[in-house]
């Protein structure tokens, strides 16, 4: 144990002066040092693709002075946060949050190390440690010019209290956070040495398939077990709870294809008959209701819109969407009745291991949820464990056996948490000079609360409904209108809703970016004029659109049959801007480049920004032209990525991302741009045929110029 441990006392736990002290048997917290020079730093956020891994690190080694090349990483498991107070405090990794809520005390476990470590030193040397610096994992007495490394002193640091107080770096200082370093997570990917969930073997371990009731709250009304007993390698079929059977077998294909002959019947239960068509309708008809959750109101939008000398108004509406992760939901589960153990790709290892704990009924000391990296997340893999659930009772009826659990694609697609289903209705005056008079939008339904966190609300309204039209804060509505009215008439459908990367920011901000467009040509004005001039409050909004319209040319002609449009808002903490140019050509789509920018206040790694706004520009993109999930008889159509595509390499346009950071706060990446991917492509559809698309996927529309 030749290594320095570093616990760091927080308000979740007690304080105390080294972890060691508790935890003899385990002596690292935040990092670890060891005599070999490897610096292992412990991650407790998710990686799935988006680079936060990589992001925590860079703040932990520039706080720390070490060498960057020396570092790698780890996951401490949920059960040991517990035990230490939940030093590393959330495990949660959502809603662009895994930086920017964590960055203060990460760095804090950083400069402690560092301290520490040059401590050590300094006694050894019997010299001051005002008088030691550290650079690169080498600490350097000043007037003696004498040098050690920090695996040589890493044991004395580890016997030192914890520095109650810690100076942090001025950003503007930063060596290793804040540059575009190559994430950590690359190089084993690309080798294949990387383990996801679906890659889990343990020895002894047998394979689940699940099927589970095709519409949203049916039941199991009966299986015939016996008529697959003499399959090759079926090991065992079992309910798992009231709505899914499941079949285990010695191999996963033995295991799907037993199951896909296993004769089940279902209890459909009240949802059988709904439909698509039918959920509009209610929520159609909410945009009329005389009850509504106010989100944001200021001045008398009514009285606005009476002395407005034009009134323009439209109805937008946003379909149902799956996350469709890569990696199918999976979990591997070793149950015995004094342990329980799980094996997943988690957004949440702290919900995971509630998870396991309520299902084995051991309490969370004898549960240990061991986190992978996934192989994308997007919301899914957040607050609902389901897969996690089915597995363990999967497990408890094969004691002592781990057994891992893998959906079918299929399975997958057809039982998500989707995105919410919503239409918005916007409404606005103009004076006579084109300036806008009032503002006033109903949104009409699903909330992804009251149905994932029904107890949050108490009854009352939704505040992730009203993202990007919020008050202020991390959602602020981004336009000074004097009388403004946002309001959400709750409809809830029995499709489950859930996080879907973006959330509520997405149809929201295209919702009002393209009325905004509307409301500009309307009034004879150019859509980056009549922006800026009602956007006088917000000077960081202003400056990531001036910057995306000053890249792209705004101001200077477009190529021949090349057409423009812009989008803007606040999300997730960042203020972010797109203009998109595109062309349509024999009613065909073709989306050339889109120039973004985002200030999200401190940019950690620049180069993974821009990575960021890419992927998230193919998801949002995707969302607009195909992604739709329909429900027939209760359940819902799109089964695999044939009739659920995403965007192909070819259809990608040109991503030119401008980041920005104004310093001062800390905002999100990984979420925000997609919002203004859509809306900033669909002003420019309109600009190049005429036509406004207010409902989607696009793919359902006739793109020929009107």
């Amino acid at each position: 144990a030749a290594g320095l441990s570093l616990g760091l006392a927080l308000p979740l736990g007690a304080r105390r002066a080294h972890a060691s002290a508790d935890f003899p048997d385990e002596i690292n917290a935040w990092v670890v040092v060891q005599p070999d020079e490897t610096v292992i730093i412990r991650i407790a956020r998710s990686e799935m693709g988006q680079g936060t891994l990589t992001g925590l690190a860079q703040l932990v080694a520039e706080e720390l002075d070490c060498n960057w090349d020396h570092v790698t990483t780890e996951y401490p498991t949920p059960t040991e946060n517990l035990e230490r107070g939940r030093v590393w405090q959330s495990f949660a990794t959502g809603g662009s949050r895994g930086i920017r809520e964590s960055h203060q005390y990460v760095r804090e476990g950083g400069a402690a190390a560092r301290m520490m470590l040059i401590s050590a030193a300094a006694a050894d040397w019997d010299v001051p440690a005002a008088e030691c610096s550290a650079s690169k994992g080498v600490i350097t007495h000043g007037p003696s010019g004498r040098t050690t490394t920090y695996g040589k002193v890493a044991e004395a640091a580890s016997r030192l209290e914890v520095p109650g107080q810690v100076a942090l770096k001025d950003p503007r200082d930063w060596t290793i956070a804040g540059q575009p370093l190559k994430r950590l997570d690359t190089d084993p990917k690309v080798t294949g040495a990387q383990v996801y969930g679906a890659d889990i073997e343990l020895p002894g371990m047998l394979n689940a398939a699940i099927k589970q009731c095709p519409v949203f709250g049916g039941t199991v009304k009966s299986f015939d077990a016996e008529a697959i007993a003499g399959r090759p390698g079926v090991r065992k079929v079992v309910q798992v709870g009231d709505d899914a059977v499941a079949v285990v077998a010695e191999r996963w294909w033995e295991a799907k294809t037993a199951l896909d002959s296993l004769p089940v019947e279902w209890n459909f239960g009240e949802h059988a008959d709904a439909s698509s068509e039918a959920m509009a309708k209610i929520i159609s008809d909410a945009l009329d209701a005389d009850q509504a959750f106010v989100g944001n109101e200021r001045g008398d939008a009514a009285a606005g819109l009476a002395r407005a000398a034009k009134t323009v108004q439209a109805t937008y509406a946003y379909p149902h969407q799956n996350h469709a992760t890569m990696e199918p939901m999976n979990a591997t589960v070793k149950y015995t009745e004094d342990l329980c153990e799980v094996w997943c790709p988690t957004q949440n290892g702290e919900a995971a291991l509630a998870t396991a704990a309520e299902t084995s009924g051991l309490p969370p000391t004898q549960c240990q949820v061991y986190k992978l990296l996934l192989g994308g997340g997007f919301g899914r893999r957040g607050a609902i464990h389901d897969f996690v659930r089915q597995a363990v009772l999967i497990a408890k009826q094969m004691p002592g056996t781990p057994v891992k659990l893998m959906w079918t694609r299929e399975e997958d697609m057809t039982h998500g948490q989707y995105h919410p289903v919503t239409q918005a209705r916007l409404t606005a005056g103009l004076d006579g000079d084109g300036n806008v008079t009032a503002f006033r939008v109903r949104i009409a339904g699903q909330s992804i609360l009251a149905g994932m966190m029904p107890e949050r609300l108490g009854g009352g309204p939704d505040p992730v409904a009203f993202q990007c039209y919020a008050p202020d804060g991390d959602h602020a509505f981004a336009y000074d209108f004097e009388n403004l009215l946002v309001d959400h008439a709750m409809r809830n459908p029995h499709v489950p809703p859930g996080f879907w990367r973006g959330v509520n920011a997405n149809q929201n901000t295209l919702y009002t970016e393209c009325f905004i467009d509307e409301l500009a040509h309307a009034a004879g004005r150019d859509p980056l004029e009549f922006r800026l001039a009602h956007m006088q409050q917000h000077p960081k909004n202003a400056a990531v659109l001036k910057a995306v319209a000053e890249k792209a040319g705004w101001d200077k002609p477009a190529p021949e049959g090349v057409y423009r449009g812009l989008a803007q808002c606040t999300a997730f903490g960042s203020h972010i801007a797109a203009c998109a140019e595109v062309s349509v050509q024999d009613g065909q789509l073709v989306m050339h480049r889109i120039v973004a920018a985002t200030d999200c206040g401190t940019a950690v790694n620049p180069q993974q920004i821009e990575a960021q706004v890419e992927g998230s520009f193919v998801y949002g993109l995707s969302a607009m032209l195909y992604g739709e999930c329909t429900v027939k008889d209760g359940r819902v159509q799109q089964t695999n990525f044939h009739n659920y595509p995403v965007m192909f390499i070819r259809d990608m346009p040109e991503v030119e991302t401008i980041v920005m950071p104004s310093g001062g706060f800390w905002g999100g990446v990984g979420e925000p741009t997609i919002a203004v991917a859509a809306p900033a492509v669909l002003n420019a559809v309109f600009a190049a045929t005429g036509k406004r698309i207010r409902s989607f996927p696009l793919k359902h529309h006739d793109l020929s110029a009107a």
